[in-house]
């Protein structure tokens, strides 16, 4: 039974002024966005953890390896959009 499908969170990748991939307060994986994603794209994050990075932990305390391209329709209802 597959209940676990809700997202954590849903929203766009952004990229902040140092470089980091960004959805709403979720640190997302660099490497993972470059390689099948891109700035602008609709994701819905499936889980999180806890940053581990000194750098970046003060902006970003919990992070996403597990993300995914988000239904088009349900985004759209969810960001109560037309």
């Amino acid at each position: 039974m597959a209940k676990d499908d809700k997202p954590v969170y849903t929203g766009i990748i952004e990229k902040d002024e140092n470089g980091n991939f960004f959805c709403g307060e979720y640190l997302l994986d660099y490497k993972m966005v470059n390689s099948r994603f891109k700035e602008g794209d609709k994701i819905a994050i499936k889980s999180v953890i806890e940053n581990s990075s000194d750098i970046s932990h003060g902006k970003y305390p919990t992070k996403s390896k597990d993300f995914s391209l988000a239904d088009k329709k349900k985004f759209i209802r969810e960001e109560g959009k037309e």
